[in-house]
């Protein structure tokens, strides 16, 4: 009786230290230190933040909060170069006034190249405004600046340059107006293209701190 007792307080000693030693295994293999479980996490956070939320014109659009302009640019990888500008009618009637050829200026501005963009709206417009500004329509026809597409109803101009520019943040927008350019410098990140002194300059942009200010 004695043996078998013994036996019995062996096996719960020996059953106690195998439960208590495949706990330990798994208390080690879950710590919040391992590793591995922190490389998981912070893959899983790259993948997250990668993540598109939009998609506008088959570009993929990410989903940031507001920030400053400055700190914008640190994340805006759709920008350029090339530089994809959106041009609004003064623009182009300005650079007529000043000499100035849009494909040739651009590059002295941004030292890279440039695609000049006119929407369907800027072109109803110059259109409307008759024989005046035949030459500015002239220079928006060529076959240098891209043409644009416009879905929407209506040929606001404005309107539809500053929706461009906020679902898409790939643009850069040129415009001397001044009412265009306070709705634009609302937008996070999207730089603006002015002339100042018979040539291109832009504000909000990286390379540009020596950009008169407007």
């Amino acid at each position: 009786t004695h043996t078998h007792t013994h036996h019995k307080y062996c096996h719960i000693i020996m059953g106690k230290a195998k439960r208590t030693r495949s706990f330990a295994s798994v208390k080690r293999l879950i710590s919040t230190k391992d590793p591995r479980l922190a490389k998981n996490k912070e893959k899983e956070e790259k993948e997250r933040n990668a993540k598109p939320d939009v998609t506008v014109m088959g570009e993929e659009v990410k989903h940031l909060e507001q920030a400053s302009s400055a700190l914008f640019f640190h994340y805006n990888t759709q920008l350029g170069p090339p530089y994809h500008v959106l041009v609004d009618t003064n623009f182009i009637n300005f650079s007529i006034q000043n000499k100035l050829d849009l494909n040739t200026a651009m590059m002295d501005c941004l030292y890279a190249k440039c695609t000049p963009c006119i929407t369907d709206c800027v072109m109803a417009e110059l259109e409307k405004l008759g024989r005046k500004y035949r030459v500015a329509l002239k220079i928006a026809r060529d076959p240098r600046i891209q043409r644009l597409p416009c879905l929407h109803k209506g040929t606001y101009a404005d309107d539809c340059l500053v929706e461009r520019a906020s679902q898409s943040k790939c643009f850069i927008v040129a415009t001397c107006d001044r009412d265009l350019k306070r709705r634009i410098r609302k937008i996070p990140g999207v730089p603006i293209m002015y002339i100042t002194q018979r040539k291109y300059s832009v504000e909000r942009m990286p390379d540009a701190f020596g950009a008169p200010p407007t």
